[in-house]
């Protein structure tokens, strides 16, 4: 700049602190650390961002480990020690940090900045153990842990502000699990996933959203009358399917008895398998009038407990707007013997109709009775529905015509109602 110009004004640096914050927040962090060469008074603006997320991109990546580990945990350290002010929310998402002893002094620092949010998403190898101080953090609202080992002293009396519990890939004892539940008395989301052979009791007054996924021995929703969403994937192991077969009580009244509120229901792996387990529950002492998308897959249609399940539970969800069902590969193999389809006239009420039903979506289908009965039932009762998608199981080859011919004679009570037959 030459004597006589005007220097352009500096817009950015008079924005107001609050606004400059929003920019920092959509910047890596690595970037708005470097703010701090633009000038004098540019020098410790990032230093008090209330969110700080690190991950691999905030140090330059290269082929030597350990220099990478170092050089995060480093920046990191400098990044905290700089810091002033609250930290709300603290993320560390990285594959190159395992069972690292800077992270229990990162956790104490934060334990004492009022953080609300944290999120340890560390890599494979030896897990990290989370450190005491991590149950000091009273103001918590949100924890995600990944591969951690996860164990409350005796004295812990629970977080309660937490609002949102993720726990993947985490070491803790079904009983410590239970008890950290109980006592988040404002408790709205809950993940467990790749758990091992739990048997869990949930009670939580404030549940809202519920996903599940991984080897469990035994559900029961003993409290969670505001649950809106449940999403389960439960994985079979010979033990878990010996404990099934001795089980006596009716899983379909543990699990879904008392969820009056339900909106969303998405049933992957095994789970209507789990639901059938146990004495006939008859008529359920509940209606899902909330319930408004149901997803069941690999439904076994040769099992009639696991029949009567999705029975059961269409015919109690009057509200229903989307239906999505998938067969399991093993119907193939029952395809010749003897059912026995009067159920569907004896279960179903006559009186029965999907009023707000608009689509359903049938997978890996077989063509088994079952499988056809049930399209028939939904083409019958939904007079608005507007799509009947059928995808075939991928081995089903000559009965694919004779399957479709069928289809288009079911009696439908939509005069929209349209078949699409999928061809793989």
């Amino acid at each position: 700049m030459q004597m006589g110009d005007v220097a352009a004004p500096d817009l950015i640096s008079d924005l107001p602190q609050s606004i400059i914050e929003i920019i920092f927040t959509h910047l890596p962090i690595r970037d708005a650390v470097r703010t701090s060469i633009l000038s004098t008074k540019w020098r410790y603006r990032w230093a008090t961002l209330t969110e700080l997320v690190f991950d691999g991109t905030c140090v330059t990546l290269c082929n030597d480990r350990a220099l990478v580990e170092k050089s995060i945990v480093n920046f990191i350290t400098g990044a905290l020690f700089l810091h002033q002010g609250p930290i709300h929310k603290f993320q560390l998402s990285t594959t190159y940090l395992q069972c690292c002893p800077d992270i229990d002094q990162w956790l104490l620092f934060l334990s004492r900045n009022d953080i609300k949010e944290l999120i340890l998403e560390l890599g494979e190898g030896e897990w990290f153990r989370v450190p005491s101080c991590l149950f000091n953090c009273k103001k918590l609202t949100r924890l995600e842990l990944h591969r951690c080992e996860f164990d409350p002293p005796p004295n812990f009396k629970g977080f309660s502000s937490l609002r949102s519990l993720n726990l993947h890939q985490v070491l803790v004892a079904p009983e410590a699990i239970e008890t950290l539940i109980s006592s988040c008395p404002v408790l709205e989301s809950l993940s467990l996933t790749y758990s091992d052979s739990l048997d869990l009791n949930i009670n939580a007054p404030n549940l809202k959203y519920l996903f599940l996924e991984g080897e469990f021995k035994d559900v029961c929703l003993e409290n969670t009358p505001l649950l809106v969403e449940i999403s389960v994937a439960m994985y079979m192991t010979d033990d878990i399917a010996e404990h099934f077969e001795q089980s006596s009580s009716c899983n379909f009244i543990k699990f879904l008895g008392g969820v009056p509120l339900l909106n969303k229901l998405v049933g992957y792996i095994y789970f209507t398998k789990y639901l059938s387990i146990g004495d006939d529950p008859g008529r359920l002492p509940i209606t899902y009038s909330q319930l408004k998308i149901i997803e069941l897959h690999q439904v076994s249609f040769e099992d009639m407990k696991e029949i009567m399940v999705v029975i059961r539970l269409i015919t109690n969800s009057p509200n229903l707007t989307e239906l999505k069902v998938s067969g399991s590969s093993n119907s193939l193999a029952a395809t010749e013997e003897e059912y026995d389809l009067d159920v569907w006239e004896k279960e179903c009420p006559s009186d029965c109709s999907f009023n707000h039903l608009k689509f359903v979506k049938m997978t890996d289908i077989a063509g088994v009775p079952h499988e056809m009965e049930l399209i028939k039932f939904m083409l019958k009762n939904s007079p608005v529905l507007e799509t009947m998608s059928i995808t075939p199981c991928v081995f089903l080859k000559d009965r694919k015509l004779s399957m479709l011919i069928e289809l288009v004679k079911f009696r439908r009570a939509s005069d929209q109602a349209e078949i699409v037959f999928v061809q793989n």
